[in-house]
């Protein structure tokens, strides 16, 4: 079976990515990946734990009442957002990855977007990049 990983972030652009990922999920019959990366440290405390469990039951529970197949996973193991992404996508000899982006100022596009930057150059398979719309 194919499989399609999706980077995930509670936030207007991991919306994005994974609706647009559960639809060429759905059209494809492949089985979707949905990572939730965090670096950890004394920035994820178990608040923050808490919430990501809730959000991302959440997530698998909706996937699983649109008849999709997926694994969703909260990767809280000190490597950076893109390695965890990448490395899932080798695991499972992903089709593709699909991330979201969002729109940034002139300066932060020129020194910010560098998870997004380094899962584009160093994917292991194509990457779909979907922008997040300006209402969620």
């Amino acid at each position: 079976m194919t499989a399609i990983v999706v980077g995930y972030v509670p936030k207007a652009e991991g919306r994005a990515a994974l609706r647009r990922a559960a639809e060429e999920a759905r059209l494809r019959g492949a089985r979707l990946v949905v990572v939730n990366s965090a670096r950890g440290g004394r920035d994820f405390d178990d608040d923050d734990a808490v919430r990501a469990d809730a959000e991302l039951a959440t997530v698998s529970q909706q996937l699983k009442d649109a008849g999709i197949e997926a694994e969703v996973r909260q990767l809280v193991r000190g490597m950076d957002v893109a390695e965890d992404i990448i490395a899932v996508a080798e695991e499972h000899a992903a089709d593709f990855i699909v991330i979201g982006l969002r729109r940034r100022s002139p300066v932060g596009k020129l020194i910010l977007g560098s998870n997004a930057q380094r899962i584009l150059l160093d994917a292991p398979c194509p990457v779909l990049a979907v922008k997040a719309e300006d209402v969620d």
